[in-house]
């Protein structure tokens, strides 16, 4: 989790995402906040510059960075939905130790990705829908699908992977970067 919105944080998680994701990044859809786009100003909307730091991140990768139409947040579905969730998780637990909030969180993700199928992809859950589309364009992805526990600031001061999140679900030790065989 990042502590602010800002541009440089926006820009900083997509160059770990581009790291860290299986597939090759082709296309990025944000809302029009300010970390992502200087298309709203104090007149209005205006086109985009292209000057603005995450989108100079998504054109070095050769990312295509698109919009979302103002005032429809429902666009974003897929994430509103998530994000309330966790919001729902945040309000309706009470946490002793940073640790337990921690290991909630990385609970819920998962259970999310693995567990909850999803409307938007036909009624299967996120990582089925990655697995599904590696077997069909291969080409597209670097690396083995698999599902790594943990919050995003564990990479943010090492870059490494932490400890429990080299686990698999059986408990046992795994390379995150070793492309061993899919167990789903």
């Amino acid at each position: 989790m990042l502590g602010e919105k800002t541009a440089a944080n926006a820009a900083a998680f997509s160059q770990r995402l581009i790291v860290h994701a299986p597939f090759q990044v082709q296309k990025v859809l944000t809302d029009n906040g300010k970390e992502f786009t200087d298309r709203c100003c104090a007149t209005g909307e205006r086109d985009p510059t292209g000057s603005h730091r995450f989108d100079r991140t998504c054109a070095t990768h050769g990312i295509d960075h698109r919009l979302i139409k103002s005032r429809h947040p429902q666009t974003n579905g897929m994430v509103e939905r998530f994000n309330s969730r966790i919001s729902e998780v945040l309000a309706t637990t009470r946490f002793d130790a940073a640790q337990n909030l921690e290991d909630t969180l990385c609970r819920s993700v998962r259970r999310y990705h693995h567990q909850i199928p999803q409307r938007a992809l036909g009624h299967i859950t996120p990582v089925q829908g990655l697995q599904g589309g590696q077997e069909k364009c291969p080409r597209l992805f670097k690396k083995k699908v698999y599902n790594l526990m943990g919050l995003d600031n564990h990479y943010q001061s090492t870059g490494s992977v932490p400890r429990r999140a080299r686990q698999s679900a059986h408990g046992q030790q795994t390379d995150p970067h070793h492309q061993a065989p899919n167990s789903h």
